[in-house]
């Protein structure tokens, strides 16, 4: 993965240039850095620097009503956690996942579903996360990540809104 990450071009725009800090990390760094940064920002010892899940940034807590009202709506557009997935579904990878199944069509659903999906189970707090991740003092790597994150979700954002 850090190969074809490496691999990224961009045009002279934020986003562009968002997706070229990001091949430039991938480059300078190494699976095992990786997965130890991802330990100590994601997991921890007791707790990693950063919690991301949407019912821990919209409530203080874990598995809470934010992940119920998305599992509801999983289930009315027929996904369903991976087998032997352990995350729960409120993941913002997970979620980015799904949000990328709808663009690649893997996932059907209406522009409407895609939008409220968007609204409800993104907007509100996923901004929030990827700023957290930008400024993390454990980020190195996922700095980049969460740059290009905010950006997709700002450029979301935008769309979600036209439609409206």
């Amino acid at each position: 993965m850090l190969a074809r990450l490496s691999g990224l071009q961009g045009a002279p725009t934020p986003l562009g240039l968002a997706q070229i800090a990001l091949a430039e990390a991938a480059a300078g760094t190494g699976a095992a850095a990786v997965q130890r940064e991802y330990f100590d920002l994601f997991i921890g010892v007791g707790r990693g620097e950063l919690v991301p899940y949407a019912s821990y940034y919209l409530t203080g807590f874990l598995n809470e009503r934010p992940l119920a009202r998305l599992r509801g709506d999983l289930d009315r557009l027929g996904l369903a956690r991976a087998a032997g997935h352990r995350d729960p579904e409120d993941h913002v990878g997970t979620l980015f996942e799904i949000m990328s199944g709808f663009a690649s069509g893997a996932f059907p659903a209406t522009a409407a579903e895609e939008r409220a999906f968007f609204l409800n189970h993104l907007a509100l707090w996923a901004p929030r996360f990827l700023a957290d991740l930008e400024t993390a003092g454990k980020a190195r790597f996922y700095r980049a990540v969460g740059r290009l994150g905010a950006l997709y979700m700002e450029i979301e954002a935008e769309a979600f809104a036209m439609d409206s």
